[in-house]
């Protein structure tokens, strides 16, 4: 089978490797039918990342199950379902509570997509092994694209996270966004979806602004910190100086969220925040926790994801077309 390689700044290739088998009667083995690259993969691929090439990419796909072991129970082959980007095995301490970003049954940060905690692949190779099928697949609801819905793995379930329990605490409340690329897009439609009062999203990139203007948000290419305007912010930029501009924003005991990958160094003001009372959160997403919401707001109806599709390709131009600045490209497998 074949694997795409990051082999070094904006380059990626075909590499051959053994098929994956299964190492235990609690394991499957999918083949991505629909994959696609997130706004972690575009700074890798940028050259900002923090691992040595080379090593398989990718991290979000759907994909259909191939094989699976004799104790698996919850999916079968045939079936197309969400593979989360994070290893877990849904019965240590951590993952019974929701962490499943933290699972202590492998090494830190293990993932698909870079060999940070082992080396577990990327979900833009031809098979891939999944540990603990059971606790980690997602069956992909019937009547859901699997193009639409590739980014499940994390930006969509990591964007319904960073909005919807604060909007459930809060109904009404007012969302300011900013951010760089599909996680910002997706929050957009899912707090206009929830009853959020006023949404502005701030992006230098006129594409993404008249995107989310689609959302019903208003949109900004840039814009000072409007003190206590806002209840919730959402900061997906990967630099510093907006998040700070998010937090200056916030209303007395808001809320923001940080999607984090800050690479540099940078300040926060942290007196302003202590005089307004602000709560941030900075966290990898423990995302396989709320697939199964994310995917019901999805096939309600109030959301439309595949608005933020940018391309749909064919899974053999990957080498080529992912080092490209897309959105958010869709690699399909024509024999999926």
């Amino acid at each position: 089978m074949r694997e795409l390689t990051y082999t070094g700044r904006n380059t990626v290739q075909w590499r051959e490797a053994p098929d994956p088998g299964l190492q235990s009667d609690q394991e499957a083995i999918v083949a991505p039918v629909a994959a696609t690259s997130c706004d972690v993969d575009s700074m890798i691929l940028a050259g900002h990342g923090f691992i040595d090439p080379p090593f398989a990419l990718g991290h979000e796909c759907v994909a259909r199950v191939v094989e699976t072991g004799d104790a698996v129970s919850t999916v079968a082959p045939g079936d197309l379902v969400v593979v989360p980007w994070s290893i877990n095995c849904g019965t240590c301490d951590n993952c019974r509570a929701g962490l499943t970003a933290h699972c202590t049954a492998v090494p830190h940060m293990a993932m698909y997509g870079a060999p940070i905690g082992g080396s577990w692949g990327g979900l833009f190779s031809d098979l891939v092994r999944v540990p603990w099928a059971d606790a980690m697949l997602v069956p992909l609801p019937a009547g859901l694209d699997p193009v639409a819905m590739a980014s499940a793995s994390d930006n969509w379930s990591l964007s319904w996270r960073l909005v919807a329990p604060h909007l459930k605490n809060k109904p009404g409340a007012r969302v300011l966004v900013v951010a760089r690329g599909s996680i910002g897009l997706y929050v957009c439609d899912i707090a206009r979806a929830l009853g959020a009062s006023d949404v502005l999203y701030v992006d230098p990139d006129p594409e993404h602004r008249k995107l989310a203007r689609s959302y019903g948000a208003a949109t900004a290419e840039t814009v000072e910190p409007v003190r206590h305007g806002f209840d919730i912010a959402v900061e997906a930029t990967g630099r510093v100086d907006q998040l700070a501009l998010a937090v200056k924003s916030l209303a007395p005991e808001g809320v923001c969220e940080s999607a984090g990958n800050h690479f540099r160094p940078g300040e926060l003001p942290l007196l302003d925040m202590y005089l307004t009372g602000v709560t941030l959160r900075i966290a990898r997403d423990n995302v396989r926790n709320h697939i199964p919401d994310a995917l019901d707001l999805a096939r309600s109806g109030t959301v439309d994801p595949a608005r933020v599709v940018s391309h749909v390709l064919d899974w053999e131009q990957l080498p080529d077309a992912l080092p490209e600045k897309h959105l958010k490209p869709v690699f399909v497998r024509a024999d999926g």
